[in-house]
Order: C-alpha cells, then sequence, then structure tokens
C-alpha cells in the first residue's frame, strides 16, 4: 500500500451511507479504517465493498489499486467499537497514528423512535460524538466530515434552502442533536483559534516547550458539516445498498419491502399538504452521489487547509429538485413494472411540506453535483432489493474485529 495514501477514520462505516462513501474513498485512492458498534448496520457490508473494489481493480488495472488483492480485514481494518467507548476509541488511534482526518456518520437516525427514547439519542449522538472529539483532540487529528442533516431546517421560510436559512431547534430530539452538534463543532472551533493565537504568543515570548525551546504546533480545527437531504438508491452493481432492520422509517426502502411482498403496502402520511398532489415534498438524492460528497469535503478541507484557512462551514447535499411522495411511487412503480399498493393515512407528526435544497455552494465551493437521475435511483434501488431481499442476511463470523 502507497505510503502517501491519506488515512480516513469512519465512524458507522457499516452504515448505508457509510460503507458507500468507504468504496468511494478507497476507489479515491484513501486509506480506510472502519469503526462501528454493529448495532443496525452489518460487517457483510465491508464484504461488498471489498468485492466491489476488486471489480474496479480489476477494470482499472494500476498501481493505485494493488491493494485489492489484500484481504478485507487487511484492506479496512475493522473495530467493533462504540462512540460511547472512549477506551475503544483510544485503541484505534494508537494502532492507526497515521489517521488524518474522521468522517463521522456513527449514531441513532430515527426520528420517531427519538421521541420515545430521547435520552438514548443524546447519550449517544452527543455524548458519543463529544467522546469522539476528545480523543481526536488527544491525539492531535483535528479534521472532520460530520454527516448533519436537512432536519436541522425544521419548516423552512424559503424553498430551495440555502445555508443561510435559519437553523430551528422545535422539532424531534434526533433533529435537535444535529443542531446542538453542529453548536458544539462550530464552538469547538472558535475554541482553536483561541488556543492557537495563544500558542503562537507562548512561541513569540519564548515560554512554549521544553526548557524554554520553540515548538510549533497548529491546535486549529477543520470541520465540514454536510447537511443531507434525503439519500436513496443503492450501487448500480445490486451487492450493495440499504440493509433495513425492522420497518423502514423512510419512504423509499418502504417501497422496496412492499415491492418483494415484505409489506403489504405502503403508508402514504397525509395528502393534504400545500402542494401539488397533497403529499409531501422531499430532495431525494443517490447515495453513490452523497458518497461522492464526503471525497469532494475531505478535498475541499484540504485544500483550506493548505492555504492556512481553518475553521467551520456547512454545506447542503441535495439535487435542488423536489418530488412529492406520488411522484416517488409512480418513478419507482416504473423500475418495479407493476402499481404498488398504498393507503392515505394520517399526517405524522413533525413532517413539512417541502424539504427542497438549494446545493449551488457545494456545486461552486467543493466541485460537487449531484449525477445521478430519479430513474437510476429508483432502478437501483430495485435491483439491490430484488437481489437481495433479506439485505446482509448472512451471519459469518466477523474476521479479526477490535
Amino acid at each position: 500500500m502507497s505510503p502517501s495514501k491519506q488515512a480516513i477514520l469512519v465512524t458507522g462505516g457499516c452504515g448505508y451511507i457509510g460503507s458507500h462513501t468507504v468504496l468511494r474513498l478507497l476507489e479515491s485512492g484513501y486509506k480506510v479504517i472502519v469503526v462501528d458498534n454493529l448495532s443496525n448496520s452489518s460487517y457483510e457490508s465491508l464484504r461488498r465493498v471489498h468485492k466491489l473494489y476488486a471489480i474496479t481493480a480489476a477494470a482499472s488495472p494500476s498501481a493505485q489499486f494493488e491493494d485489492a488483492a489484500l484481504p478485507v480485514e487487511t484492506l479496512i481494518p475493522f473495530y467493533q467499537v462504540d462512540i460511547l467507548d472512549r477506551h475503544g476509541l483510544v485503541k484505534v488511534f494508537e494502532d492507526h497514528p497515521e489517521i488524518s482526518s474522521v468522517i463521522h456518520f456513527a449514531g441513532r437516525k430515527a426520528v420517531g423512535e427519538s421521541g420515545r427514547i430521547p435520552l438514548d439519542y443524546y447519550n449517544v449522538n452527543i455524548s458519543g460524538t463529544v467522546n469522539l472529539l476528545q480523543v481526536m483532540e488527544d491525539f492531535h487529528v483535528r479534521k472532520i466530515v460530520f454527516s448533519s442533516s436537512a432536519t436541522v431546517y425544521g419548516n423552512p421560510p424559503s424553498i430551495p434552502i440555502p445555508e443561510t436559512s435559519p437553523i430551528v431547534t422545535v422539532m424531534s430530539p434526533y433533529g435537535r442533536t444535529k443542531v446542538f452538534l453542529e453548536h458544539i463543532l462550530k464552538d469547538l472551533c472558535v475554541a482553536s483559534v483561541i488556543k492557537q493565537q495563544q500558542h503562537l504568543q507562548d512561541r513569540t515570548n519564548n515560554t512554549d516547550g521544553a526548557n524554554g525551546a520553540e515548538v510549533e504546533r497548529n491546535y486549529e480545527w477543520s470541520v465540514m458539516l454536510l447537511r443531507y437531504f434525503n439519500p436513496a438508491g443503492a450501487h448500480p452493481s445490486g451487492i450493495m445498498g440499504e440493509d433495513c432492520k425492522g420497518t423502514p422509517n423512510n419512504l423509499m426502502p418502504f417501497l422496496s419491502q412492499v415491492a418483494v411482498g415484505k409489506l403489504e403496502r405502503l403508508a402514504v402520511f397525509g395528502n393534504d399538504y400545500p402542494t401539488d398532489d397533497g403529499t409531501c415534498i422531499r430532495d431525494y438524492l443517490h447515495v453513490v452521489d452523497l458518497a461522492q460528497g464526503h471525497v469532494a469535503a475531505l478535498e475541499k478541507l484540504d485544500q483550506e487547509q493548505a492555504a492556512g484557512n481553518y475553521g467551520c462551514k456547512a454545506y447542503n447535499l441535495g439535487t435542488g429538485t423536489g418530488y412529492s411522495v406520488f411522484d416517488m411511487v409512480k418513478a419507482f412503480n416504473k423500475a418495479v413494472g407493476t402499481d404498488l399498493p398504498y393507503k392515505v393515512t394520517d399526517r405524522r407528526a413533525g413532517d413539512v411540506p417541502n424539504l427542497t435544497s438549494d446545493p449551488r455552494l457545494a456545486n461552486k465551493e467543493l466541485n460537487w453535483r449531484a449525477e445521478k437521475t430519479l430513474d437510476e435511483m429508483c432502478a437501483d434501488l430495485w435491483r439491490w432489493q430484488r437481489n437481495n431481499p433479506d439485505g446482509y442476511a448472512v451471519s459469518p463470523s466477523i474476521p479479526h474485529p477490535v
């Protein structure tokens, strides 16, 4: 493996978005270490990543992909560690001093469930993330891409939604954890600037370091907040996708399980919203495009650091096009080749009429744009679900988890 490869720690790397991002990172020349507690994911996803990476390497033979021949446990070091486990996280960083950045997906994410068990959400999402940040600080790793969400905008005053739209706290406990964590990360960046200024002053006064010797350090953090809209789809191969545990909380995986007969019909929560067909509008984003957005975010952080720029910045990741629930049902019916049953029910608490992104800032500054179409999204999701009706329903032993 080339020593020039940057090493990225991906928390929650066995999950839906995490696993697609791990694959894209490998394909882009990064080394990846994964942390996941497997509470809502499967190690099988990394086996699928390994298989797809080998296919990429075979199609594009070059020195960049020479590591594709390595076994999965060597190519992608994996630690079955909860982010609340400080000792476990410390071991990851001790074992891999080459880690230069973190992409942080790990956390609980079901809006409805968060209202029933809010303390669990505050504990895992907030305490766990603070724990991770403290360990990162201890090991001088101060660069992170954070998985935020469009839920931070609540019911926005205008559509499409720019990054300058007000951030609200009147939402689910899950949504509040995203808002609080954004504030925590911003506060961390501000504090790191003050610490760096003090360090520079100490160096000027020649009071930093043993025996008064000058020691040059950089305490400043680089943080990128990626506010996702609605990830959907699966890898085009049909080998990797979203492995839902229990009844899905989101529209597209729910529809796909209706299509394979695991669920009887779709529940459409309300048809009396102020939209053209009365159903909620969302900005659906192909998970492969979303994964590429993380690579673009890392590249941007590196560029900014090279220019001496640090701090925290937020970007929307979406297509800029909104689709209603009935639009999505129609598009998925087309992919499946039949009309799937649904029933209109009462509105669901917390749903807002329209969440459509303005992605122009990411288009311009990250040089990133969602490229895959709605038809591709639906076709890829159906290919995954048809080929894997039970998801990653295999459970061979995990190779050398730590």
